[in-house]
């Protein structure tokens, strides 16, 4: 029987302090060196992004184990970054302390690894010798770039042949693939030719939706709000536009539209919509503070399915201006129900009934407001909505009392190009409307009419430094100005308009026949904002903006008031869900205003 040795204290002792001395040195990575011969910027730049080792050196991983891994993992991801860039003929050597990563046995991981040479010779870059994709759709865009003489990235060639398969389903024929495929590289003449050849299949339309993981909602319901065109040719940019549609109503967190494998004779594919409800109800709560302007609060409770059919029940209400030194507290309350797919799978109908209770500086009033309106979205970035609106105002101003009664028809679209609803960087958001009343007794009739433009541009490549710009305008036609309803007016000051002015604080001087002036608001306003948004790190950004407005009698400028502007800097922390924002500002032309004011809200001011 053959029996080990017991260890004395002293040679364990010795073993530790082995160790001790061993483990330092373990993990070490003394060098990564990546070098990409003859390559300019771009692809060297491409090569590093691809490798995994930069990464683990960066994260400050340096276990063998895993460097070993990773270098073996790194001659796949650098071949793939170079046939993405048209090198086709790259050698690829990666060195662990002198021996080829690829040749070292598995079972033969060194224990420590000190230097780490990474060499790459690109090779050539390939240009397409042919480039044909057939049968083609008449009409079908093929990817820039892929034609005989370009370089010959890979991608292209995906790109491509996605882009075909695509403009075939969409004239029905959702059964498109590859039928053969030819893609051959001259290493000698350094070009690629590329021959698909496509298996169009039959032509289809669709057939019956099947749904699955309904629970509260009723089936009927989500094929109505799909809208899927039953009979009608199969078409790839209808079967996205239904999954947009259910994903539009908020009842659920996630959906999916597959078609069957199978056709169903003669020539009907069925699809089957794959759903997972949301929670029903949901609460949200939003608060926003200004130096002069005081508290605003605003809360709300939807339930996203009242009646299993999609309907929305909405129950909010707000208190702005609390602890205000210009005016008192006002406060609101509304209840909505919209109903989707109502009179058509893009049309949704609501109804609404709102109260608010204004304590202004110069006026105090209740106002009531019963509506029905229809929503109909032309496409994710264009929407209309119209309706019809009985509005009722009782209030008080220090000439006496007044009452306004009006039926108007407003109608609106909103057109939003943004990349980010919380945080634009990039493209615009127009939206305009325009609102024929008609009035009762002494209030007059007429038609309001209002815009609001913004637009925003990245000065860098990573879209850390952005400008943003608003512009917004609105006027009232028709009825005199004491026999326009006072929700309907316009003024200017505060948060949503100039900053460092205090909250509607230019409006037209009136008296009433009293001996001393107050004010409302007027029928003409112009406005405009310019933000330059810079991010200092990841999370923190700084801003400066400036802000000018206007109100007017008898025109957008007329000298009845002068202009008012403010200006000054700002600070964002990006929470991930949208940037808190902190606005310190100060008047800089006009008499309404004097002193800082700040501003503290969720999200960008525009």
């Amino acid at each position: 029987m053959l029996r080990r040795p017991a260890k004395t204290w002293g040679s364990a002792a010795a073993s530790l302090a082995g160790l001790c001395l061993i483990a330092p040195w373990a993990g070490a990575l003394d060098r990564l060196d990546v070098k990409v011969a003859g390559a300019d910027d771009s692809l060297e730049a491409t090569v590093r992004s691809a490798s995994l080792l930069l990464s683990m050196e960066a994260s400050g991983q340096t276990d063998p184990q895993d460097l070993l891994a990773a270098a073996r993992a790194d001659y796949g991801r650098i071949l793939a970054a170079l046939y993405s860039a048209g090198h086709y003929s790259a050698a690829i050597r990666i060195k662990v302390d002198g021996r080829e990563a690829s040749a070292i046995p598995p079972l033969d991981i060194p224990v420590s690894v000190s230097a780490i040479v990474v060499e790459v010779d690109p090779g050539p870059l390939f240009r397409f010798h042919s480039a044909t994709i057939t049968p083609l759709v008449d009409g079908a865009t093929m990817p820039k770039g892929f034609s005989v003489g370009e370089p010959a990235e890979s991608g292209l060639v995906g790109e491509a042949f996605d882009a075909s398969i695509l403009a075939w389903r969409n004239v029905g024929h959702a059964k498109a693939s590859v039928g053969t495929e030819a893609v051959v590289a001259d290493h000698e003449t350094a070009l690629l030719d590329v021959d698909l050849r496509l298996s169009i299949g039959p032509k289809l339309r669709f057939g019956a939706m099947a749904v699955e993981g309904a629970n509260r909602m009723r089936e009927n319901r989500i094929r109505k709000i799909a809208g899927l065109p039953k009979g009608e040719t199969f078409s790839e940019i209808e079967l996205k536009r239904a999954e947009e549609r259910l994903r539009r109503t908020g009842i659920f967190s996630s959906v999916t539209l597959i078609e069957d494998d199978a056709v169903t004779a003669p020539d009907l594919l069925g699809v089957t919509a794959t759903v997972v409800e949301q929670k029903p109800r949901r609460y949200s709560v939003g608060a926003e503070i200004a130096s002069l302007d005081g508290l605003s609060l605003q809360g709300s409770w939807l339930h996203r399915n009242l009646m299993g059919g999609g309907e929305r029940l909405k129950v909010e209400g707000s208190a702005t201006n609390i602890g205000s030194s210009q005016s008192g507290i006002d406060y609101a309350f509304g209840v909505s129900l919209d109903r989707p797919a109502t009179l058509g799978p893009d049309t949704s109908a609501g109804i609404s009934l709102g109260y608010d209770h204004l304590d202004e500086t110069d006026y105090a009033v209740d106002a009531f407001e019963f509506g029905l309106n229809l929503v109909h979205v032309f496409s994710d970035k264009l929407s209309g909505k119209a309706g019809l609106s009985y509005s009722y105002q009782n209030g008080t101003d220090p000439g006496g009392a007044f009452a306004y009664r009006n039926l108007s028809v407003p109608i609106s679209m909103s057109w939003d190009r943004r990349d980010n609803v919380r945080d634009p960087k990039a493209s615009f958001y127009l939206d305009a409307s325009v609102m024929p009343f008609l009035g009762f007794g002494t209030t007059g009739s007429g038609v309001q009419g209002t815009i609001d433009g913004r637009a925003y541009r990245k000065l860098d490549a990573g879209g850390r430094v952005v400008l943003a710009l608003r512009a917004q305008g609105g006027v009232v036609l028709g009825p005199d100005l004491l026999k326009t309803p006072r929700d309907l007016l316009f003024f200017s000051g505060g948060g949503g308009t100039v900053r460092g002015q205090p909250y509607r604080s230019l409006g037209i001087p009136i008296n009433k026949g009293l001996p001393t002036e107050f004010e409302i608001g007027g029928q003409y306003f112009l406005g405009a904002s310019v933000e330059l948004r810079v991010m200092v790190t990841e999370r923190i950004g700084i801003v400066g903006f400036a802000d000018i407005g206007s109100v007017g009698l008898n025109g957008f400028l007329d000298g009845v008031v002068s202009p008012h502007a403010g200006a000054g800097l700002g600070l964002r922390y990006d929470t991930g869900f949208g940037p808190i924002r902190l606005d310190i500002a100060t008047p800089i032309s006009g008499d309404t205003g004097d002193g800082v004011q700040v501003y503290i809200g969720l999200g960008q001011a525009f």
